[in-house]
């Protein structure tokens, strides 16, 4: 009888044995690699200031403008006087873009005779599109006299987001 259980051991540990060679016979390990790049990009940008409309003996001076910001440098001689400037975004990013905030603020401390306006860009600005906006500048048409104080300053945010 136990020459019978040391076969029956024997014979388990030989079946035990070639399952363990047929599985690894069969078995395959799968590798996987790989690699993720982010390839678009966000860039909204100031391609173009332009004076469109001014009155007689106004100078709309040269615009100078960056990727982000706008300097001008109106000189206005006369109550009425204006100068209109076209002012041009771009998208030449992959993302379309939202408006998100439009504010322009005038020194408090500036001529209250200089007023500001603006026109609204196009709130959604899709990737590869442009919008505009139009900044006019005018001496108080109802100003009698010349002000002390001959400057007003402007400070405008334009911000697009993501969305």
């Amino acid at each position: 009888m136990k020459n019978n259980k040391n076969i029956i051991i024997g014979t388990l540990l030989i079946v035990i044995l070639i399952m363990a060679v047929g599985y690894s016979a069969f078995a395959t390990q799968l590798t996987l690699n790989g690699t993720a790049e982010i390839v678009g990009n966000w860039n909204i940008k100031i391609t173009s200031v332009t004076a469109q409309y001014a009155s007689e003996n106004c100078s709309p001076g040269e615009p100078q403008f960056t990727n982000t910001t706008v300097t001008l440098n109106a000189k206005l001689v006369k109550p009425g006087d204006y100068i209109t400037y076209l002012i041009i975004i771009e998208n030449t990013g992959t993302f379309d873009a939202t408006l998100e905030n439009f504010k322009f603020t005038p020194d408090a401390n500036g001529s209250p005779a200089i007023n500001y306006t603006t026109s609204e860009p196009n709130t959604l600005l899709p990737a590869g599109e442009q919008t505009y906006f139009l900044l006019k500048v005018q001496y108080d048409e109802n100003c009698t006299e010349v002000p002390e104080v001959k400057t007003k300053t402007i400070t405008g945010i334009i911000e697009y987001v993501q969305k």
